[in-house]
């Protein structure tokens, strides 16, 4: 492995986990839920309906007016407004995983 002067791998960028809001999002992107940052009621809500760590979620379609969002996950659709969805982090997949 190579190491620079600090003694950190040249490999680490490529190990980087890059989180985004699930607001974010592009119609067709496929991620996987990392964390609900949500008050509790909120956020356990939307966990009984399948937001939960390592769920799969695609972007399905969004509104005429761009808010809400319709998400598919779990088998189910479920739409969102932005100011919920941002609260929710997920690891986007990259292109051909």
């Amino acid at each position: 492995m190579d190491r620079d002067s600090y003694g950190f791998s040249s490999r680490i960028s490529s190990e980087f986990i890059i989180l985004s809001a699930l607001s974010e999002l592009s119609i067709g992107t496929v991620a996987t839920v990392e964390s609900l940052e949500l008050p509790d009621e909120v956020g356990h809500h939307l966990m009984h309906m399948g937001f939960v760590p390592e769920a799969c979620v695609v972007v399905i379609r969004r509104a005429p007016a761009g808010d809400p969002t319709v998400y598919s996950i779990d088998g189910f659709e479920i739409a969102l407004r932005r100011e919920t969805a941002c609260h929710i982090r997920v690891r986007p997949q990259l292109e051909g995983s």
